[in-house]
């Protein structure tokens, strides 16, 4: 008879989840309070749109190597570090010192989206299988629901107490977080010590800078102009360099590796291209219904409204993460991820034809909240099972990477194709901006459905020429090593096992 779990062992699994909804919250602070900040700070929107990019570009950076440093004997120590940073940055960003104080304390909110894949190596190596596979599928899909989870409440104290004061929301949260995460956090004492790369780390971080400055600055510097080329190209330097260098390094950031399965490939491809499709949806609304009614569109709705505008898609989102795993039993993760882009194609396409009523944008963000459910819920279950497990909280962390490359691209992207429809002397892009975003997002879920159908496919089809056997594009493979070595290519079943 097994042990019962003890008080702190029960609490995990709940605390893991806050801690995650935590970093939702938190990273989506800026959001919709974007026409807020511009007008208090007096900065444009283009400008105050990086409260919101600044987060994700920083977290893009700080997730690898969080994720590098909680594979080894010190996870705790490095979460509770980490969540410390969140509760300074949420200070900075809470006092009234201006917008350059504002942005450096949503860089250091940033960090705490590394937290995310700490918590899901967490789980993976404090739980028995089955309430592991459960948890980790929730904690994924948990950091998409506290976004629309936070967008209201955090409006609601906007409104009412000013902007600063979203931010004390997020400080005081943030700090609860901490204290919970340091009572039940068990620690990982036997993992090996693995050294941090940080000229990958250094490499990576610039690379992103330029190609978001080139997404957020290119109507400003002109998509044509000598100053906009010359940073795009010195980021594409700088990203191969940054490949080559993971490739040769004996113990790199990434292990790019990995990659050679298309299990992994096909996860990280979509939670990249989703991510952009996810924030380019999202940021779309809620600068629509802030929008004046005088302007021939919009809704002119308040902060609260747009938070609360998000609200269906946290709920919907929240949903999916229970209906996914039967799901994917019943069938496999092979259908339902190009499901969820279907469904996420159809939220772009409701917004794109129908966006003139509350109500509508209310279902727009339900169906974006089923699809994307379904979309992010599957990936970290597919990695987990596709790599060995001292190579878990980095092979995640990358994945949340790529997510939040994506998001922050989307923030970008909308930023800049709204710009791009605002005339001279005016604040507010026209509606065309708006339809022709929507149709760019259309084209996103497009291709990641195309690419999460491709993907497996290839894969299948070269395990088949190597000998394995595929079941319902699963291989089945006599050697699990095979597959963690990339040798094999779609997900795994053991010989003689059930699913």
């Amino acid at each position: 008879m097994e042990p019962l779990p003890t008080r702190r062992e029960r609490a995990l699994v709940p605390v893991l989840a806050f801690l995650s909804a935590v970093v939702a919250v938190i990273s989506s602070l800026g959001a919709p309070m974007i026409p807020t900040i511009a007008a208090v700070d007096h900065v444009s929107l283009s400008e105050a749109q990086w409260s919101l990019t600044i987060t994700m570009l920083v977290g893009a950076v700080a997730t690898p190597v969080l994720g590098r440093l909680g594979d080894g004997p010190h996870r705790r120590t490095v979460t509770l570090a980490a969540a410390a940073v969140v509760v300074l940055g949420s200070v900075l960003a809470a006092l009234p010192l201006g917008f350059g104080w504002l942005v450096t304390g949503r860089a250091l909110q940033g960090v705490g989206l590394g937290l995310t894949p700490l918590a899901i190596a967490t789980a993976r190596d404090s739980l028995p299988p089955a309430a592991s596979r459960s948890t980790v599928a929730l904690l994924s899909v948990t950091t998409v629901a506290g976004v629309g989870l936070g967008y209201p409440i955090t409006g609601l104290i906007a409104e009412s107490f000013g902007i600063h004061a979203g931010f004390w929301f997020g400080a005081v949260i943030s700090a609860l977080a901490l204290v919970l995460a340091s009572l039940v956090l068990p620690p990982t004492t036997d993992r090996e010590r693995r050294p941090l790369d940080a000229p990958g780390a250094v490499l990576l971080g610039l690379a992103l800078v330029g190609l978001l400055l080139v997404l957020s600055e290119g109507e400003t510097w002109g998509w044509g102009s000598a100053m906009l080329c010359t940073v795009a190209a010195l980021s594409l330097v700088l990203l191969v360099g940054w490949v080559w260098h993971e490739l040769r390094t004996a113990h790199p950031l990434v292990d790019l590796r990995s990659l050679r399965n298309p299990v992994v490939l096909t996860a990280d491809v979509a939670g990249l291209v989703a991510g952009v499709g996810m924030y380019l949806l999202m940021s779309l609304v809620i600068r629509y219904v802030q929008t004046p009614t005088g302007t021939g569109y919009g809704l002119g709705a308040s902060v609260v409204v747009a938070g609360l505008v998000l609200v269906p898609f946290s709920a919907a989102s929240l949903l999916s993460s229970k209906v996914v795993p039967g799901l994917a039993r019943r069938t496999s993760s092979a259908v339902v991820l190009p499901l969820g882009c279907t469904v996420s194609l159809a939220s772009m396409l409701l917004f794109l034809s129908a966006r003139d009523h509350l109500w509508e944008l209310l279902v727009v963000m339900a169906v974006a909240g089923l699809g994307v459910g379904c979309t992010f819920a599957v990936m970290p279950g597919l990695i987990v099972d596709a790599v060995p497990a001292h190579e878990v909280g980095s092979a995640v962390s990358f994945n949340q990477v790529l997510r939040y490359i994506g998001y922050s691209s989307g923030s970008a992207l909308c930023g800049a194709l709204l710009q791009a429809h605002t005339e001279p002397g005016r604040r507010l892009p026209t509606d065309s901006g708006y339809r022709d975003a929507a149709l760019i997002g259309c084209a996103v879920w497009v291709v990641i459905g195309l690419a999460t159908i491709v993907l497996p496919r290839l894969g299948a089809a070269t395990a088949l020429r190597r000998g394995a056997r595929v079941d319902e594009g699963l291989i089945v493979a006599e050697d699990i090593d095979e597959v963690v070595a990339g040798e094999s290519t779609a997900p795994v079943l053991r010989a003689g096992t059930e699913r």
